[in-house]
């Protein structure tokens, strides 16, 4: 684990692998069983993977709480590590965080891929976009979230257990009000000018695919692949065909860089 302070924010970084620079922005849940996927990807890219502030047992100062704050702090981050030619990967929360962060600067960017993405507000405002888990029972948000057998809290060890609440409290630190969204997202998402690739799963129940059908019209030259068999999180319910997905696609290793 690597330590920077960037603003007077201290952030965690793991990097792991050998290749060009992969940015990984995590989702809002489980983590600790990302670990497997982020190997996967380390065998292609040589792989950054921060834990977003108040997920990492710190608490952000009072005035960094907007996922605004998390955009700037990344985009410090790529500058001072000097990281150019990114493939810039988000899952969920981080996917929303991804957008942001593209539809900002792309100078340093080649390629983005969202792992079924929050963050735009696409329908009107009578219309959820994405299912308020806050309100559902542990088993209906386990059902929207994953096609098959969820992850069993009873085998979480203590940590485990007290860094899944800490991402709950911390996803909605950041992203409560307006819940998992930005008001003006969707109208920017002309600005993102590199390769970009969406990833779904055909049974995600909190961020659908009609959802990210909808996303990728508005994203230039966007592609868009749904996997059958994964919910929300397609890394942790179908590794290798995740893994497969996104080397066949414009984040592939022997496509990374700008194109005409």
């Amino acid at each position: 684990m690597e330590q920077i302070s960037l603003t007077g924010i201290k952030l965690d970084f793991d990097k792991t692998g050998n290749g060009p620079p992969l940015l990984y922005l995590h989702s809002e849940h489980y983590f600790h069983l990302q670990a497997s996927f982020i190997e996967r990807l380390s065998e292609n890219w040589t792989v950054y993977v921060p834990r977003h502030p108040g997920f990492d047992g710190r608490q952000p100062p009072p005035e960094f709480r907007r996922i605004d704050d998390l955009t700037y702090l990344y985009l410090d981050l790529i500058d001072d590590l000097a990281l150019d030619e990114i493939t810039l990967l988000g899952s969920s929360f981080g996917g929303w965080i991804a957008l942001e962060i593209a539809v900002r600067n792309c100078s340093r960017l080649g390629a983005l891929c969202l792992l079924s993405p929050v963050g735009a507000k696409l329908s009107d405002c009578a219309e959820r976009d994405f299912a308020d888990l806050w309100t559902f029972s542990e088993e209906d948000s386990a059902a929207a979230l994953f096609a098959q057998k969820a992850p069993n809290f009873k085998d979480f060890n203590d940590d485990e257990m007290t860094a899944t609440a800490r991402d709950r409290q911390f996803v909605a630190y950041y992203g409560w009000k307006p819940y998992l969204h930005s008001l003006s997202l969707a109208r920017w998402l002309h600005r993102i000018s590199v390769p970009t690739h969406l990833i779904w799963g055909a049974e995600d129940g909190f961020t659908t695919p009609e959802y990210g059908k909808k996303l990728s019209k508005l994203i230039p030259d966007a592609i868009l692949d749904i996997l059958p068999n994964a919910g929300h999180y397609p890394q942790l319910e179908q590794l290798e065909k995740t893994i497969e997905t996104i080397l066949a696609g414009p984040c592939g290793n022997r496509q990374i860089g700008r194109v005409a």
